[in-house]
């Protein structure tokens, strides 16, 4: 053989007592190291009648986006439609990708309390099926059972929705035709 010669680079080693535990959540891709938690996830902005569909858990202190963690070797695509069947009940098709958000907060619920939490989204405008009507069988990351709520737009903004940038910039998200790139930093 000719030409490339390869040199073996020295072995990297795992300091557990730098890392510490690694703890992974089988089946969604998501880990934790120490006090820091991370996980891809696929979300759904639906809209009917000028209202926005959010979802919520009786100890939950915010309303969040219809959707849940990517299953390793699932596509963000296929993840949130099954996401939106199982949370609604309902059959949404994707209108397009609207975001991809970086998202950085510390945990407040059962689990995650007190974690550095760091979630890469995509988000994806679903195509409207002209009805309200949802049945909502799901439970929240605690095995809590979770409600649908439908908000109003123009109430969105005085609404505890998370993350921030669904209350300030839903006009834009709806509008835009680019993929919007955001990073949301509640730490």
């Amino acid at each position: 053989m000719g030409g490339v010669k390869l040199k073996a680079l020295p072995a990297k080693t795992m300091e557990t007592d730098e890392i510490g535990e690694i703890r992974v959540g089988y089946p969604d891709c998501c880990f934790s190291v120490g006090n820091n938690w991370f996980r891809c996830r696929a979300a759904a902005i639906i809209i009917e009648d000028n209202s926005f569909l959010v979802i919520k858990t009786k100890s939950s202190p915010h309303f969040y986006t219809v959707g849940g963690g990517v299953h390793m070797n699932e596509k963000t695509e296929e993840c949130i439609v099954r996401e939106v069947r199982e949370e609604t009940g309902a059959g949404y098709e994707i209108d397009r990708l609207a975001v991809i958000c970086e998202n950085f907060f510390k945990g407040q619920e059962i689990g995650l309390k007190d974690k550095n939490c760091h979630v890469i989204e995509f988000y994806y405008l679903m195509k409207s099926r002209g009805s309200k009507d949802l049945q909502c069988q799901s439970c929240g990351f605690n095995h809590e059972e979770e409600k649908l709520y439908w908000i109003p737009l123009d109430e969105l903004a005085e609404t505890n929705v998370k993350p921030e940038f669904l209350r300030t910039r839903m006009k834009e998200i709806l509008e835009s035709r680019e993929v919007l790139h955001i990073i949301n930093d509640e730490r």
